[in-house]
């Protein structure tokens, strides 16, 4: 296929992917009852309004309480569009305002709400929060991949034929040395490698970074080189956590950052570094907020005048309308000049990749576009930001998570093959692989080195050896294969459970525990991550946590979550629960096995995992791991922990 064919497939399988989205979001919300919603976590009510305040921006927050079902799992998190409703009048949700989500923390949810005024009814009682379907995404998207198909005879066209069609990438007539950047000499050969092939890429240019690699690490060296010759660059990442890191980052760095995004979307760290923030610092914003505070004293003047009147008061009012429209433009034009003073000076412009069709940045080019994470994102949301840029840096990894996708049809169908996967097959020569790791001991790292990336990638001596304990193994496998514990299925959420294995995964992180000593694995803040693909399994695994004596007090150090929430964090130890162990050899979801890629490599000085080789074994992957904890003297099996 040609690039258009290829950009035209994109486009009607992201339109695919929207209506299985905007079908899921039917289902588990407009076609549910308030108390089917509240069930199944996608609504809390009733909720309490504990206070409300003004934030970062001017913007109106509300804290919100939920007051029932305290312990249900729900589809909050920050970040997300919500509609907060009251339903005090007898009509469900007649009165509503929308809002995003700045956190959830147990019970508590706080609300950046998209309203100038706080709503009369807040006050009512009877409030609720609804989770709201994402549309903006789907349509920015679309328009983009649009444009790109009918761009001719420009750079947009350009680089479509050069990540899609024949056209070869260029290298610059004149190569930047990578020492300009002033911390170049910190990176390591794999690294600065990485980095020159950068500063030389006239159109594009891949970073891969393997997990522990230090990526992130090597990107923002190559944003600061780049911005540092440029004045300026465009920097993305899919997700508000990926962008808000690299924005820590390149504040660290000396570089002078811009956040762009909703203040709700973006971590406490990196709140100053907004634009909302940035405005209110400005030396012009008592100006404009006493612009603002003198119209509103106007409008609120001629509202006071009844409907009926005189010929005298309805000219007043007139008069007054009039004052607070000129106040308004006057404010306006001068939140224009604060608003492109700080864009203009700026020397990293960060945002989300949707967050790149911001009404602040149209008309805006850059000469180098950045993208990291790219092996997550979308390609449609990729060629957001490209469409402002000359050149375009990828960096992520494809061996890791994919894409989010809910048609089963359009990842089948190409959507889950990203732009950065694409561009890195076809054009080899302009991807360089980082190979040093930082992160974990040798033994963990050895079989994902071996089954994802060619046996390049090489343990720091600084964490080639080390372990929780020097008598502490690594590794472990544990294999219940013939122990029975068979995987069962929840009728309502249909996600797998294992609940034998759970209960002999929690014993032997107890085991654990108490051979280091609960006392010393406080002092050393030794950190534990329990992963399991299955969500009824972490909910189990939870409950067993919980209950127990030995791992209630060290809840603070220990997290149990999905392998996607584990996406680019690591703990000193990791225990993974494969769940799968069926008769038919059936192992599913684990196929995709850069998941369980990701879930190994969080683990720095251990790693336990629990699964059933008779299962897993039908899977050539999971064969191999078993060879390699077998071959490596870290294979148990559970028949030698019940003697």
């Amino acid at each position: 296929m040609t690039a258009r064919e290829q950009l035209q497939r994109t486009l009607e399988l992201t339109r695919l992917e929207r209506q299985a989205d905007l079908e899921y979001y039917r289902q588990k919300v407009l076609l549910r009852s308030l108390h089917q919603r509240v069930e199944e976590g996608t609504t809390w009510y009733p909720v309490r309004l504990k206070e409300d305040y003004i934030g970062t921006g001017e913007r109106l927050i509300i804290e919100v309480e939920r007051t029932s079902r305290l312990e249900a799992p729900h589809a909050f998190q920050s970040g997300k569009s919500v509609n907060v409703f009251c339903n005090a009048s007898g009509k469900p949700e007649k009165e509503h305002v929308g809002g995003v989500i700045n956190y959830v923390r147990d019970n508590q949810m706080v609300i950046t709400l998209n309203s100038e005024e706080l709503p009369d009814w807040l006050d009512d009682g009877q409030l609720g929060v609804d989770v709201m379907f994402d549309e903006m995404t789907y349509r920015e998207m679309e328009l983009a991949l649009q444009k790109v198909i009918k761009a001719e005879e420009n750079r947009v066209a350009e680089l479509r034929e050069t990540l899609l069609g024949e056209r070869a990438p260029l290298a610059l007539a004149e190569k930047p040395t990578a020492q300009n950047e002033p911390h170049a000499g910190l990176l390591n050969g794999s690294q600065l490698e990485a980095l020159q092939n950068v500063v030389r890429a006239a159109d594009v240019a891949f970073i891969h970074g393997p997990p522990g690699t230090g990526k992130t690490t090597t990107l923002s060296r190559a944003i600061v080189a780049i911005a540092l010759a440029e004045g300026q660059v465009l920097v993305c990442a899919p997700s508000n956590a990926a962008v808000d890191v690299l924005v820590e980052k390149l504040d660290e760095l000396g570089l002078n950052v811009v956040r762009i995004g909703h203040p709700a979307r973006v971590t406490e760290h990196t709140l100053s570094k907004t634009l909302d923030a940035r405005i209110a610092a400005h030396a012009h914003f008592p100006e404009l907020k006493s612009l603002r505070k003198r119209m509103e004293q106007l409008k609120g003047m001629a509202g006071k005048y009844k409907k009926r009147f005189g010929h005298h008061e309805k000219e007043q009012r007139r008069l007054l309308y009039e004052e607070a429209r000129l106040l308004k433009a006057d404010a306006d034009l001068l939140e224009f000049y604060i608003t492109n003073d700080l864009l203009n000076s700026a020397q990293a412009i960060c945002c989300t990749l949707v967050g790149a069709s911001h009404p602040v940045l149209r008309g805006r080019k850059y000469k180098t576009t950045f993208i990291d994470e790219a092996g997550q994102a979308l390609e449609g949301a990729c060629w957001i930001p490209m469409l402002r840029a000359e050149r375009v840096i990828f960096a992520g990894d494809h061996q890791q998570l994919p894409p989010t996708i809910k048609s089963a049809e359009a990842a089948r169908a190409g959507l889950a093959q990203t732009l950065f996967e694409k561009g890195i097959e076809r054009h080899t020569d302009w991807s360089r692989m980082l190979k040093v790791q930082y992160r974990m001991h040798e033994s963990i790292m050895a079989f994902s080195s071996r089954e994802f990336y060619h046996h390049q990638l090489e343990a720091h001596e600084a964490v080639k050896s080390w372990r929780l304990r020097p008598h502490q193994p690594p590794v472990e496998f544990i294999d219940t294969a013939g122990c029975g514990y068979q995987e069962k299925q929840d009728p309502e959420t249909l996600s797998r459970f294992n609940e034998e294995e759970a209960q002999l995964l929690i014993r032997q992180v107890e085991k654990l525990v108490d051979e280091i000593g609960p006392d010393a694995w406080m002092e050393e803040n030794i950190t534990l991550g329990i992963i399991t693909p299955y969500r009824a399994q972490v909910d189990y695994l939870i409950k067993l946590a919980e209950a127990s004596a030995v791992l209630e007090p060290l809840h603070k150090l220990i997290t149990i979550n999905t392998v996607d929430a584990f996406q680019g964090q690591e703990r000193d130890a990791i225990a993974i629960s494969l769940v799968r162990s069926n008769d038919k050899g059936e192992v599913g979801f684990l196929a995709d096995i850069r998941r369980t890629n990701v879930a190994m490599t969080r683990a720095r000085k251990k790693l336990i995992m629990v699964g059933d080789s008779a299962t897993l074994g039908s899977h050539p992957f999971y064969t191999r791991l078993i060879e390699y904890v077998q071959a490596g003297g870290f294979y148990i099996s559970a028949f030698e922990l019940s003697t």
